[in-house]
């Protein structure tokens, strides 16, 4: 186990679990920058909107993998998730989730 694994546990293996949980994607990227590409059955809810979308996320009880361009967004969006009470982690970059899953 690396040091990175052991701070913050092992992203990897995480969404690994999620996944086998039935966990939903959301992708915190703008409207058009998901309109130019993303992971199929993802659902697009911008950054912005995430803190009015906290109920409707809760009502799905599933667990949330997020993401976005690079990790910065969906590391905020994970945040926000995790600090309502929603199980959630931070996928990362599109792109590099879309290879993990």
């Amino acid at each position: 186990m690396g040091l990175l694994d052991l701070l913050f546990g092992n992203k990897q293996n995480t969404i690994k679990e999620f996944q086998k949980r039935g966990a939903i994607i959301i992708d915190v990227r703008t409207a058009s920058e998901y309109q130019q590409g993303a992971i199929k059955g993802s659902k697009n809810m911008p950054l912005q909107t995430i803190s009015s979308k906290i109920n409707d996320i809760k009502k799905l009880n599933k667990p949330v993998i997020t993401c976005c361009a690079s990790g910065m967004r969906s590391g905020s969006a994970a945040s926000i998730l995790k600090s309502n009470g929603i199980e959630a982690v931070n996928g990362g970059g599109w792109m590099s989730l879309q290879t993990k899953l």
